[in-house]
């Protein structure tokens, strides 16, 4: 199931499982996971990309040892809000990846996200080699906590 709306994401996930973040860039996927609680987003790793089906079998791999009960994909949207080839490619790794798990998942606006996690490692004093090395990981996190806040928000109108 694929869903543009968060709340009709948040009404699919299973409950007390987290949740994937995930940064797709064109070499390499940062993927990022949340606590049970949905609460916060961590940096969990990064897949070289080679092909979608390898992609697509290290990444359900890594989330599915970690009893993921859902994925945001970052959407990178150009600045101005419209979508480019970056966007039509995630939203087709997206249709590809749900006929190979039963996964919600769902799209967040990633602009500027890699800009936020490359000033938080420069402000973290990261070397230029660490940086390159985490960076995807780093952008997924933030990708994901955006996602989270957003649930929390739809949470709280709830109550």
């Amino acid at each position: 199931m694929i869903t543009e709306d968060m709340a009709e994401f948040l009404a699919a996930l299973p409950r007390y499982m987290p949740i994937a973040g995930i940064d797709l860039g064109t070499h390499t996927i940062g993927v990022a996971l949340s606590d049970a609680l949905l609460t916060v987003g961590t940096p969990l790793g990064t897949v070289r990309r080679k092909k979608f089906t390898v992609d697509a079998a290290a990444l359900l791999d890594m989330i599915g040892g970690r009893d993921a009960g859902g994925i945001v994909l970052g959407l990178p949207r150009n600045m101005d809000g419209t979508e480019g080839p970056r966007c039509q490619a995630t939203r087709a790794f997206a249709r590809n990846l749900e006929r190979l798990t039963e996964l919600p998942m769902t799209f967040w606006d990633e602009r500027l996200s890699t800009v936020a996690a490359e000033r938080a490692l420069l402000e973290a004093d990261t070397t230029r080699k660490r940086r390159a090395q985490i960076i995807d990981q780093v952008a997924a996190s933030y990708i994901l906590q955006g996602a989270l806040d957003r649930m929390r928000y739809l949470w709280d109108d709830n109550d």
